[in-house]
């Protein structure tokens, strides 16, 4: 009899509580403003970059080509994820012989998480924050040189974008803080050259 007064009371204190946690899930998900279908698109991106640092001693302005897949699942806040291809002219004494063919390749992944409002149903600034990681690879008359590269970055982002329809065009600026550099040696040190990179890009794309 006991175990039935028991089991009773705890089927109605589930019976309670389902009530109070689907109107808290449902006050939390108003306060993130959780949207029902979440706007999502893919876009191409067309740019220009450099690094910075000792790395940029060595290296010119280089074009670039992304392709990024995005998601807002909230009304001020989305991710996108994408590649990014560029082409850095190498510029260094040691390599003059070998004309202005030479450079470096870069194959970039990169997560990007965005924050920004929709004004309106139109524009949209935003600043955004990620990681990333990109192959670095010399062409064959640098490779005396230059190494194959892994290195880890940072993204941080700014931009704007700007939606008619299911179009969208915007341009944005990256800077990316680098890590594992190992793509060069100092001549005179020994030691690996540092540097960051900064590109800028425009794009356009749809969003549905």
């Amino acid at each position: 009899m006991r175990r039935s007064i028991v089991g009773g009371v705890a089927a109605a204190a589930l019976g309670m509580a389902g009530p109070a946690f689907a109107i808290e899930a449902q006050q939390v998900g108003e306060r993130l403003r959780v949207e029902e279908r979440p706007l999502v698109g893919i876009d191409v991106r067309l740019g220009l970059g450099d690094f910075t640092g000792d790395l940029g001693s060595n290296t010119k302005v280089g074009p670039l080509l992304g392709i990024n897949a995005s998601a807002y699942p909230w009304q001020y806040g989305g991710v996108e994820v994408g590649y990014e291809g560029q082409r850095f002219p190498i510029d260094d004494s040691r390599l003059r012989d070998n004309g202005d063919g030479e450079g470096v390749w870069r194959h970039n992944a990169t997560l990007l998480a965005k924050a920004g409002p929709l004004i309106d149903e139109k524009w949209r600034p935003f600043v955004g924050a990620g990681v990333g990681l990109s192959y670095l690879n010399p062409s064959d008359g640098a490779d005396r040189f230059y190494n194959n590269d892994w290195q880890t970055e940072l993204p941080l982002a700014a931009g704007l974008d700007y939606r008619f329809g299911n179009l969208v065009a915007g341009a944005r600026a990256t800077y990316r803080f680098v890590g594992g550099e190992g793509l060069l040696r100092n001549p005179v040190t020994n030691a690996d050259e540092k540097g960051s990179l900064f590109n800028g890009n425009v794009m356009i794309g749809g969003q549905f």
